[in-house]
């Protein structure tokens, strides 16, 4: 059978029937864009493998849970590897591993500032009502239109939008105030 020429929903009904060539060719098909993601929240590193494999494992054990009548099949994947990437957030308590790394990379030019950056970033997203992160996360991270948006949470185009706009309003506010403070001291 050649499992490529299927579509998602038939992948995954396969999947809940325990065909490893389904999430072969799922995990072929998805690896990419759920490996971006994680990367974007967690940074490089062998940690955003694993979660991307963790990602995968779960698609597996829920395959069953999976209806293509709420929506297309990589939102739902971008949503599991998101809240395993911040359940690792969560387990890391962001605090002197952060220093450790800014100590790590000072002697590339540059890469300290990038460093710093993708922190304030990750720390005002975390500072955003849950709706608001939730919609730019998959928006920026997820590579999801708002439309797309709007499909997976089941929710009006105008409210995703609405989301988006004060979200990025409030991380605007956010960061420049970062920038303020890291201007004084």
């Amino acid at each position: 059978m050649a499992y490529t020429n299927l579509s998602d929903e038939e992948l995954m009904t396969r999947c809940a029937h325990g065909e490893r060539e389904a999430l072969a060719v799922l995990y072929d098909r998805y690896a990419t864009p759920v490996f971006s993601l994680v990367m974007r929240m967690l940074g490089a590193g062998m940690t955003a493998e694993e979660v991307t494999q963790d990602t995968f494992v779960l698609l597996w054990r829920r395959a069953e849970q999976f209806s293509a009548e709420r929506g297309r099949l990589l939102p739902w994947l971008l949503t599991i590897a998101r809240n395993r990437a911040i359940d690792e957030l969560r387990r890391r308590q962001t605090g002197p591993a952060e220093v450790e790394l800014v100590d790590a990379v000072g002697g590339y030019p540059g890469l300290e500032e990038l460093t710093l950056q993708r922190i304030q970033m990750r720390r005002a997203l975390a500072q955003l009502p849950d709706a608001q992160r939730e919609a730019l996360e998959l928006a920026y991270y997820g590579g999801m239109t708002q439309q797309e948006v709007a499909e997976h949470l089941s929710l009006p185009l105008g409210t995703i939008k609405t989301r988006m706009r004060m979200g990025l309003q409030r991380l605007r506010d956010l960061l420049q105030e970062t920038a303020t403070l890291h201007d004084e001291s």
